[in-house]
Order: C-alpha cells, then sequence, then structure tokens
C-alpha cells in the first residue's frame, strides 16, 4: 500500500520575513515606519495583522504593507479578505512588480497565483517559470513546490522522480518539513533515489518532529512495520495520535486499529471506535467499513444495525470491496 500522499498547499501569498522572529510593536518601530524604512512598515503592518502588543487591525496592516510595497516593490502581502476587500488582482501586479524586480518571495507566490489562478488567468507554463527562478535563488517554499509538483505529475508537470529529488533535498535540507516529508518518500519508493529505509525514516522523524501530520502518521506506520527502525508498537501509537489529535484521517483510523486489537497500548473498544468515527466522518473508507462493523457486532457502541449499513453503504459507494459484498448480500435476501 502506498504512503499517504502529502498535499500540502503552501500559502498563496509569501509575507517577507513571516519565518524569521515576529516583530514587536513600539513607538521606535513607528517612527521608523512614518520615516519611510520599508521593512519597519512590514513589520508595522505584521503587528496590526496579528495584534502583537497593539489591538489588530486589519485596515491598518493593509495600510501599513501597501506603503512597504509601493516604496521598493518587494513587499505583497498574505492577505486574509478581512478589513478592507481582498483584491487578488491588486495583489498579483504587486507580485509581478516584486518578482520582475528578483524578489524571491515573490517569485513563488506569483507562482502560485498563476498555479491557482488567483488574480491571474491560470497558466502552469507561467507557474513553472516563475517557481523556477524563485527555487534556483534559493527559496524553500518554491523548491519544495517544484519538486512536489515533480514527484506527483501534477498537472502540466511531466513526472520526473530526479528532478523531485533534487528539489525537495534542497527544500528539505533548509528545513521545510512538506518537503522532509516529501523527501522520505523518495527514499521509500526508491524514485529519484537509491531505496533507503533509514534515510525515509530520517527525513520522516525531521518532518514529524516539526509537527507535520502526514510525517508523524508515515513515521507510525515505520514503527509499527518496523521499516528502517526497530518494531516499536509504543511508538507507533505516539506518533499516531499526534497526527490523529491533527485530524489526519489515516492516522486516526490506524490509531483507531491499535486500540481496537491493544497493539502499543490497552485494548479499548470505545477508544477504537471513537478514532474510527472520526476518521469515517472525513471520508475514509476503510474506517466506514470497520465503524459499521463495530455498530453490527457493538464493539465499543452500542449495537445498531441500521447504523452498520449506513456505514457499509457508504463505503461500498467509495469503492470499497467487503462492504459492497455485504451490501449487495443484504439486498439480495
Amino acid at each position: 500500500m502506498k504512503l499517504v500522499p502529502l498535499f500540502l498547499l503552501v500559502g498563496i501569498f509569501a509575507v517577507i520575513g513571516c519565518s524569521k522572529k515576529a516583530p514587536t510593536f513600539s513607538p521606535e518601530l513607528v517612527s521608523k515606519a512614518e520615516a519611510g524604512d520599508a521593512k519597519a512598515q512590514n513589520d508595522l503592518g505584521r503587528c496590526y495583522c496579528k495584534g502583537i502588543s497593539v489591538v489588530q487591525d486589519y485596515n491598518e496592516a493593509v495600510k501599513w504593507w501597501t506603503k512597504a510595497s509601493e516604496q521598493l516593490g518587494l513587499r505583497v502581502v498574505e492577505y486574509y479578505g478581512k478589513g478592507s476587500a481582498q483584491d487578488y488582482k491588486e495583489a498579483a501586479n504587486w507580485l509581478t512588480r516584486a518578482a520582475e524586480q528578483g524578489d524571491a518571495d515573490a517569485q513563488g507566490s506569483l507562482g502560485r497565483c498563476y498555479a491557482y489562478g488567483i488574480g491571474l488567468t491560470r497558466d502552469c507554463k507561467e507557474a513553472v517559470k516563475w517557481f523556477t527562478k524563485s527555487a534556483e535563488q534559493g527559496n524553500a517554499d518554491a523548491q519544495y513546490d517544484l519538486g512536489r509538483r515533480y514527484w506527483w505529475g501534477i498537472e502540466s508537470y511531466t513526472q520526473d522522480y530526479e528532478k523531485a529529488f533534487k528539489w525537495l533535498t534542497k527544500a528539505a535540507e533548509q528545513g521545510n518539513a512538506g518537503a522532509q516529508a516529501n523527501l522520505a518518500l523518495c527514499y521509500y519508493y526508491g524514485e529519484g533515489a537509491t531505496k533507503d529505509y533509514k534515510e525515509s525514516v530520517k527525513w520522516l522523524t525531521k518532518a514529524a518532529e516539526q509537527g507535520n501530520p502526514e510525517a508523524q502518521n508515515n513515521l507510525g506506520r515505520f514503527y509499527a512495520k518496523g521499516i528502517g527502525i526497530n518494531e516499536d508498537y509504543k511508538e507507533a501509537v505516539k506518533w499516531y495520535t499526534k497526527s490523529a489529535e491533527q485530524k489526519d484521517c489515516f492516522a486516526q483510523f490506524n490509531l483507531g486499529n491499535c486500540y481496537e486489537h491493544g497493539t502499543g497500548v490497552t485494548q479499548d473498544y470505545k477508544e477504537a471506535f471513537k478514532w474510527y468515527a472520526k476518521s469515517a466522518e472525513q471520508g475514509n473508507r476503510d474506517a466506514r467499513w470497520v465503524l459499521g462493523v463495530c455498530y453490527d457486532k457493538g464493539l465499543g457502541v452500542t449495537q445498531d444495525k441500521k447504523e452498520a449499513v449506513k456505514w457499509w453503504t457508504k463505503a461500498a459507494e467509495q469503492g470499497h470491496v467487503d462492504a459492497k459484498r455485504i451490501i449487495e448480500s443484504l439486498r439480495s435476501k
């Protein structure tokens, strides 16, 4: 079975400096911003946007970000549609100006605008062009965007594992958790790189420790199966739990399975039912099948044949073989 695909989308607009230490609102910062310091204007906008040591005010945030943008053409903001009206076309216009001046963050963000049709006509070739320009300047998010697309063959990208590995490695080495999680898949499958389970574990661990839910779930699977690391069910449960609490439906299913069978944790049918239900409600067909079994047998929940049929039907509609067979059997009676 393939590991869980990672489709973590990076935010549409990258705010320059947001990955750095958060600014602090102060009279000095205001003075610098009013004097025309573009960095201070950008930081002041962040303070107002996030409510850092000042009353949150989205209009003020936009005002100061706009001043910074107008001055250098190098600051395009991430704006959430609050305060003044969102204007994606204007944002894309500023991104284009900044990107054409060589700003790597703007180039990456402009690539996303073209990729998703945000404020611009969707154009995959233009997206590739700007992602590449940004990635070549060392922008980790753009490197991850390129690597992910080449690995999965998304849209107009021809699947190219060697290019995927190249860009994912560059982004992963800069600490990009999404890239680390995807790079682990390269090593696991031996696509773009020599198959190496230990290297896969190494990168999964880095991503998981940063809180990436897909990596946490996959790392849990590695511990449960003893892939590239000593089998350790308690560690598996630990990582499944971290991922499940972030609403990863695959981890929720895996955690439910651990509680059902007492693997790495004390057997508890109620806990198993809880996690199966959470996963099923998110559309996981395997969880929907098992949830039906729980209702049918009264495992961790009051027996309810109608509920069992309801969940089996949902699973069958998604192509679950066992669910389809049992629903067909019930209909033939």
